[in-house]
């Protein structure tokens, strides 16, 4: 049976998660014993669980202190917070999972059975290390692309663009290297909308600093650095041409 401990500063939180997950009927024993970071060290330490609730702001610090200083690492993390803030963003292009209070039940199983998918296959710790380096205030962004074989660590810089493919999108990089996974582009819109990346088109969005020109020729598209075209949307030709401007 694995093991779900729950490490948050409310008592009825950690009771009332512990309840959810039970009530599921999962091969899973809960745990709700981390009152604090110090204590949540400890019993990840102690039990070894294979999924960790982690309440982001804690009295005696937050849930980033707890996986900094853990030992152990050999479990799935599903962060808990009571508010939209910094660290949410910053969890996302980590590839990380998360519920915000109050917690929904089906939201809880949906995360749950992600992370039981995902403890039979290789842990890579470079999720918690990109987290690490993504809270940082002032480091550049790193990206976290989970594909069926690998996890991938990647700077946004090094992203010319993204295309759809129906539920799935392909980043091309400046190495020459395409890396599929299993999101949607409005994922990455979202993400990445304000670090100078545009959807210029319903299935393509583009870092505007690879722009290499625009082709009014077949339509107008726009051709970045490594000759790649991409077609410009009506709609959006109007800010395309604004931005521009001012790059």
């Amino acid at each position: 049976m694995k093991k779900a401990l729950i490490i948050d500063d409310e008592k009825r939180t950690r009771e009332l998660i512990a309840k959810m997950i039970d009530s599921f009927g999962l091969d899973l024993k809960t745990f709700p014993i981390g009152e604090n970071v110090q204590s949540g060290i400890e019993a990840i330490e102690e039990l070894q669980p294979d999924i960790v609730f982690l309440d982001i702001q804690m009295p005696d610090g937050t849930g980033f202190d707890v996986l900094r200083s853990t030992e152990y690492k050999n479990f799935e993390v599903i962060f808990v917070t009571a508010h939209e803030e910094f660290a949410i963003k910053a969890i996302k292009f980590s590839a990380l999972d998360y519920l915000l209070k109050p917690i929904d039940p089906s939201e809880l199983k949906s995360a749950l059975e992600k992370a039981i998918k995902a403890i039979n296959e290789k842990k890579d710790n470079r999720q918690f290390d990109t987290l690490q380096h993504n809270i940082q205030p002032n480091h550049k962004r790193r990206l976290v692309l989970k594909t069926q074989e690998s996890v991938h660590v990647v700077e946004l810089e090094e992203i010319i663009r993204c295309e759809a493919d129906r539920n799935y999108t392909s980043f091309y990089l400046s190495s020459g290297k395409r890396i599929l996974v299993s999101k949607t582009l409005k994922d990455y819109e979202v993400l990445l909308a304000s670090h100078n990346f545009l959807r210029v088109q319903q299935s393509h969005l583009i870092n505007l600093d690879y722009i290499d020109r625009y082709d009014k020729g077949n339509g107008g598209c726009v051709v970045m650095k490594d000759g790649s075209e991409v077609p410009l949307s009506p709609a959006k030709r109007e800010l395309f041409f604004s931005i521009l401007e001012n790059l």
